[in-house]
């Protein structure tokens, strides 16, 4: 993908949909908003589409014989069709969940709590295969997972440039390799990892993958097809959308073998006081009254993001990284944690000013107005791996500018004079 920035016209007017971004903040600074990568912020599209339904046509759906319900019932499984569009699937493979952890939780339980004799069940001998760059709630479902079965948990490394060594592939993927997790691309690093070879290594032994995509669907075309993995999540208020809503996708016959995550209304078939059978997904997975506003919300988010044009998201994300990463470059005493070019790489940009700590760093940013992110980002083992405690971590979105850029660049240039830090210092 060639790296394009939006027309500044454009930019101004998708700006413009963004309320919150005409904030000032610390003495009138304009809000320079880099956290996108932790919450997105929201357009009116979206505020609007949960307002309006709260407004005029507040129901629970699938429950009423009247118009509200029936109205409600409709908004809702239409913005899974348009969830399900924006990712290549059909809409009964979608299955809303409150955030995209519990939706790989409820991919994590399934493996524990599978009948004895399913496909699905683990046991002492069985391995997880994950990776070092993991987020924590790609992690420790799985170290749940084995405490509870018995089987083990491997990982693949990550190599001195800030990418996973699929190079460790062949030795990790064995025939014992059940589940296969992993992210599609880093919150820290944000190295994009070729998840078709994966994929593949796994679908080799008969291993289920499962992927980590909060931080790729808001920032360039996802398609599952193409991707080949097996189930996959991401949130919605990392894309534009609302809290309280992500997805877990998955394969339709998958779903199926799959055991219910949580139980009570909704979910049910047949409800006997001997015992009850359970209706088949994507239902299944929806206990209880749903995130109707919030999975609204997110179908707005989701056609808001098509009329923009996720290629374009894409491009121009791809551009502002671009100008990050050759500024940063230029200050020796800056240290990035990461690949240093944009070659399959998202916009997600962290690093370290040695010497000084990852929050004295964002508080400078912070009193000239700039929004980043400090500390470990929920992944730990990761910084561990790169002997840091802590990385500054900016992370952008469509609405970011080029000005944007070099404002964070301008009150990183702070550090040195605060701090003493020799500028040639590498």
């Amino acid at each position: 993908m060639t790296p394009q920035l939006i027309p500044e016209g454009e930019l101004a007017a998708i700006r413009g949909q963004f309320p919150i971004l005409e904030r000032t903040v610390r003495g009138g600074k304009p809000l320079v908003y880099l956290d996108s990568g932790a919450t997105s912020q929201k357009p009116l599209a979206v505020l609007d589409a949960e307002r309006d339904f709260l407004v005029t046509a507040n129901s629970a759906p699938h429950r009423g014989a009247h118009a509200l319900s029936e109205e409600a019932t409709e908004a809702y499984e239409s913005a899974r069709a348009d969830i399900a569009g924006l990712i290549g699937a059909q809409p009964r493979e979608v299955v809303f969940t409150k955030n995209a952890t519990e939706a790989l939780n409820l991919a994590a339980y399934a493996f524990s709590n599978a009948e004895a004799g399913s496909p699905l069940r683990l046991g002492e001998g069985d391995e997880v295969l994950i990776t070092e760059a993991e987020h924590h709630a790609n992690l420790i479902p799985w170290q749940e997972l084995c405490r509870r079965t018995g089987a083990s948990l491997r990982w693949i490394g990550v190599t001195p440039q800030g990418r996973l060594d699929l190079d460790q592939l062949d030795e990790m993927v064995t025939e014992r390799t059940k589940v296969v997790a992993f992210t599609h691309a880093s919150n820290v690093l944000g190295a994009i990892t070729d998840v078709p070879r994966v994929a593949a290594a796994a679908r080799a032994v008969g291993a289920i993958t499962v992927l980590d995509a909060c931080q790729s669907v808001p920032h360039l075309p996802v398609d599952v097809t193409e991707l080949g993995v097996d189930l996959l999540a991401f949130s919605g208020h990392k894309m534009y959308g609302p809290s309280g809503i992500g997805v877990l996708w998955g394969r339709y016959d998958l779903l199926e073998q799959m055991p219910a995550f949580l139980t009570g209304g909704s979910m049910i078939e047949i409800v006997r006081m001997e015992g009850s059978t359970y209706a088949p997904p994507p239902t299944r997975f929806e206990a209880g009254v749903p995130m109707t506003s919030q999975a609204i919300g997110l179908g707005a988010a989701v056609r808001w993001m098509q009329d923009v044009g996720v290629e374009r998201i894409a491009a121009h994300e791809q551009a502002l990284t671009a100008r990050l990463l050759d500024a940063l470059a230029q200050r020796p005493w800056v240290r990035l944690v990461g690949p240093a070019d944009t070659d399959h790489r998202g916009s997600a940009v962290s690093f370290v000013v040695d010497g000084v700590h990852a929050h004295d760093v964002g508080q400078v940013l912070d009193d000239q107005g700039v929004a980043v992110r400090v500390g470990h980002h929920c992944a730990w083992p990761l910084h561990r791996t790169f002997g840091v405690a802590a990385t500054t971590r900016a992370s952008l979105a469509v609405y970011n500018t080029p000005a944007e850029i070099d404002a964070l660049v301008a009150a990183l240039d702070r550090v040195p004079e605060i701090f003493g830090i020799d500028r040639g210092a590498a």
